[in-house]
Parts: structure tokens; C-alpha cells; sequence
């Protein structure tokens, strides 16, 4: 993995956020916090592994023994980071404790097991858990320009998917037979990993998290196809457009309309110290005007980077500013239950001047 993608320096910043946040030391686990740290994506087991990151002093990682030339072979082992080995008849989770020694306050990684955190808190009983999240947000939310890169990347992978669609999707194929051919071209195009294929024709576009079935599409309906993954380095794409087989519904065509100026207004908004919720307001003002306010009911976006949901969310209460490096989605839905529904979605990211689209499909309806 690049070196930019992934700088050592992270460690350092990483540190100097626990200190900050009056905490003594972050514990991360497999999962996405600790590969931005780190670099290192370490398997999730039961065996445990976990970066010891003092605010003060060394950091170390205990790993299994069994997993240490993984680690060792990682970006990890650029950081200078201690690797200490356990054996399966060893209790790691006494280790960390005695090599830690006295804590107050621990930052734990937000997807860190329920198994592990337990076991955490029985071998450091003196201290209080927090979310590493609440430490590492302000970092992982302003994307450096190799971050914005691989999302760039990411992005222009999706869309290649994007492109294919038109080939999948006919009346008389399932949502199942065309899910497949979608989820191996996404695979095709570069990524590791498909994250989730939505394939929602008819009343099942009206269901924003619709995943597949076995219903058959038919000539006239809308399609929502919502698609990502995660690439080789990490980051995710995430891209939704809508297709229709034949002759689309005048309702539909005309609240279509609605959400592309909509989706267009939020972008649009995008710029340093601009509030995350005047985003949303900015798509729900246009769809409320219309009349179809009661049919966009989730929010406008979500944060984008190893995780295909983090921060920033785009949703009214959130009065973060942006800021130059804020990636996110704008996904703007109009659903009309039992009938069909849309949704249009590009990943955004904030520039110093405004906001720049790393989706770049056609975000017209495509007639098949």
C-alpha cells in the first residue's frame, strides 16, 4: 500500500488525539481504525490482536503468534511499533494489562467485539471505556489528498459498474440474476470486495435498503441500482442510479425530476464551514416544495472512506462545519411505498473552493 495512503505520521497524530481527549491510551482491534493507523489489515478472530497506543510512551501490538508474520509483512511494521507475540496458552488480555499498566480512561476501536471489550474491562478494572471513535473522528473525516485519491479511484471503478448495467437489466430477469452479474463486474472493475449490490425494481425501489430477490423485472418499471465495494488500499465506492426497462410511469418521470434538481441543490451547497445539515435541507427544501416531503425519509448522506457509512452524516441536527477533505455521500430518495421510488447518489468530497463529484454517470433517467 502507498506510503501517502497510509504515513507513519499517522501514529503520532493518533497519539497526540488521545492526550487530547484526556485519555491514556487508545486499544485498537482489527477493524477500520486500526488500519488507518496503521495500515494493517488484520484479520478478525477471536484470537486477539490489539495496538496499545499510549498517550504517553511506547506503542506495542500484541498479536498472536500465528498471525505475527502477517504482521510483520504489513505497513505496520514501518511504524517502529513493538510486536509482541502470545501463545495460545497465554492470556493476552493480562498481558496488555501488566504491559500498560495503571489506567484511568481507554479509548476502545468502535467495531472492537463485544467479547473483546468485556474481557478488556475485567483485565483493566480500573478504568473507563470510550469509543476510539471519539478521538480519531476528526482525523479520519478530513481525508488527506491521497485519501481523496483512492476515492477517486474508487469512484471511477463504480461508475466503470455503472456503465455495465444497461447489459444486465431486461424485463424477465430477476433482481437475483442481475445482483450477480452486477456483483462480477464490480469485482471485475477493480475492487476486492462487494460491499452490497441493491437491485430494487418496482414497489421494491420504494425500500431503500432492498437488497435482491427473486422477482422478476417487467417492462415499465423503475430500477434502483445502488452499488459498492472496497478496493485493494481500503477505500470504498458507493454509487446509486435508476433505470428503467421500456416506457417509464408519468408519476414516476414527473417526482424524478424533482430528485435530480434536488440532489443538484445539494451538491451545489457544498463548501468549507457550511453546516452538514444544511446539506440536507438544501435536497429536502426542493422535494418538501414539490410534495413529496413525507417520501424522503432517511437522511441525505453519510461519510465515506475505509467505511462505506462513517462521518460526517448529512442530516439535519448535524451542525459540524465541512471542511477542505470532508468525503461524503449525496443521496437524495423519493420512495412511494408499494409503487417505486428513486435515489440518486454521488460520493462528494469538500474542496477549498466547493465541492467536487467523484461519481460522474449520467445522473438522467437511463431508459434500457
Amino acid at each position: 500500500m502507498s506510503s501517502d495512503l497510509y504515513p507513519v505520521t499517522r501514529l503520532a497524530a493518533a497519539r497526540e488525539a488521545t492526550g487530547a481527549a484526556g485519555l491514556d491510551a487508545l486499544l485498537l482491534t482489527p477493524g477500520p481504525d486500526l488500519r488507518y493507523v496503521t495500515g494493517y489489515d488484520a484479520l478478525p478472530l477471536e484470537r486477539l490482536t490489539c495496538l496499545v497506543l499510549p498517550a504517553e510512551g511506547e506503542a506495542f501490538m500484541m498479536v498472536p503468534r500465528l498471525e505475527l508474520p502477517a504482521a510483520e509483512h504489513s505497513p505496520a511494521s514501518r511504524l517502529g511499533v513493538e510486536f509482541v507475540p502470545w501463545d495460545e496458552t497465554d492470556d493476552p488480555y493480562a498481558l496488555v494489562a501488566a504491559r500498560l499498566g495503571a489506567t484511568r480512561r481507554v479509548g476502545l476501536a468502535d467495531r472492537m467485539w463485544a467479547m473483546q471489550s468485556l474481557r478488556l474491562r475485567d483485565a483493566l478494572p480500573g478504568a473507563e471505556q470510550m469509543l476510539a471513535g471519539t478521538v480519531l473522528r476528526g482525523l479520519r473525516m478530513r481525508k488527506s489528498p491521497a485519501e481523496v485519491a483512492a476515492l477517486r479511484g474508487a469512484g471511477a471503478a463504480i461508475d466503470a459498474v455503472h456503465a455495465q448495467v444497461p447489459e444486465f437489466l431486461r424485463a424477465g430477469r430477476t433482481e437475483r440474476e442481475i445482483g450477480k452479474d452486477i456483483a462480477d463486474a464490480i469485482i471485475a472493475a477493480g475492487h476486492a470486495t462487494v460491499d452490497f449490490v441493491i437491485v430494487g425494481s418496482g414497489p421494491n425501489g420504494a425500500s431503500p435498503h432492498h437488497d435482491l430477490s427473486d422477482r422478476v423485472v417487467r417492462e415499465g418499471e423503475p430500477v434502483v441500482v445502488d452499488i459498492g465495494g472496497q478496493m485493494p488500499d481500503g477505500y470504498c465506492s458507493d454509487s446509486t442510479r435508476v433505470y428503467v426497462v421500456g416506457e417509464p410511469p408519468a408519476e414516476f418521470v414527473k417526482y424524478y425530476d424533482v430528485l435530480q434538481r434536488a440532489q443538484q441543490a445539494a451538491c451545489d451547497a457544498v463548501r468549507p464551514g457550511v453546516p452538514c445539515e444544511d446539506i440536507d435541507a438544501a435536497a429536502r427544501e426542493v422535494i418538501a416544495a414539490e410534495g413529496y416531503g413525507e417520501y424522503f425519509i432517511h437522511r441525505t448522506g453519510h461519510g465515506i472512506g475505509l467505511e462505506v457509512h462513517e462521518e460526517p452524516y448529512i442530516i439535519e441536527g448535524n451542525t459540524e462545519p465541512l471542511a477542505p477533505g470532508f468525503a461524503f455521500s449525496v443521496e437524495p430518495g423519493i420512495y412511494l411505498p408499494g409503487t417505486h421510488g428513486a435515489r440518486i447518489e454521488d460520493i462528494v468530497v469538500c474542496t477549498e473552493e466547493g465541492g467536487e463529484r467523484l461519481n460522474h454517470r449520467p445522473r438522467e433517467l437511463v431508459v434500457v
